[in-house]
């Protein structure tokens, strides 16, 4: 394979991953489990029957530069 073509395969990466967890969303509630997700500032969970359950809120964003080291506690 060449450069180009690495390069071109390369830059869809972010597109081909998307399409691989809205596809693991969708068999996840096909095969009937539950399916955890954020939305805004809440964690919530996602039955088959597309009922939702608020689980918690969530911190806000912390925003961080390059380099920056965050300590967890």
């Amino acid at each position: 394979m060449d450069e180009k073509t690495m390069q071109f395969l390369e830059s869809h990466i972010p597109e081909i991953a998307q399409a691989a967890v809205t596809q693991a969303y969708w068999m996840s509630l096909a095969s009937g489990h539950k399916v955890l997700q954020a939305e805004g500032d809440k964690l919530v969970e996602i039955s088959p029957d597309g009922s939702k359950k608020i689980i918690k809120s969530l911190a806000p964003n912390t925003p961080i530069k390059s380099g920056q080291k965050l300590k967890l506690v």
